[in-house]
């Protein structure tokens, strides 16, 4: 559902343009493609991170976990939520500023994960062409159950033809 932008004449049209805010309205929904999180994502992630945790290291822990499967750090599932969601403010976004953030499940690996976004408030910054974007993201499994919760406040950038009209 991302929005499409001429580009150079003779190339067509570019497809994976984010929404620039002043097409967005609150009650504005959308949600991205799956993603199936990994044995290697998640040795990639704590090797990266160096979350050296027991729980996220030893498939034989020293104390057993109540958490059946192979558990994923709830940072790690945040990062890949912001990576699904990244087409809908490709070239638009301009600042992450605030958030809050819950968790409300495991996730562990064989999960799939999708974002379901819901647009909560849009209003323009009081210089330039840009505007504020707060969204409710819900990170939901494969199983329809809410895994993370996260409300993002962003900066994104206003349509060429606000600017063009004295925005």
């Amino acid at each position: 559902m991302t929005q499409a932008i001429e580009t150079i004449e003779g190339k067509g049209t570019l497809i994976g343009h984010g929404f620039y805010y002043d097409q967005l309205r609150p009650g504005l929904r959308f949600y991205t493609m799956g993603r199936t999180i990994t044995e290697t994502d998640l040795v990639s992630f704590i090797n990266l991170s160096w979350l050296n945790e027991e729980g996220f290291v030893s498939v034989a822990p020293e104390t057993p976990h109540t958490i059946r499967g192979r558990f994923i750090p709830g940072c790690m599932i945040y990062i890949f939520a912001e990576g699904l969601i990244t087409p809908s403010m490709q070239f638009t976004g301009q600042a992450f500023l605030h958030t809050e953030l819950n968790h409300k499940a495991p996730v562990v690996v064989g999960d799939t994960i999708h974002v379901e976004v819901e647009i909560v408030e849009v209003r323009r910054t009081s210089k330039g062409n840009r505007g504020l974007v707060r969204a409710l993201n819900r990170v939901v499994n494969q199983r329809g159950e809410t895994v993370l919760l996260y409300t993002p406040l962003r900066m994104i950038k206003g349509s060429p033809a606000n600017a063009a009209g004295g925005g």
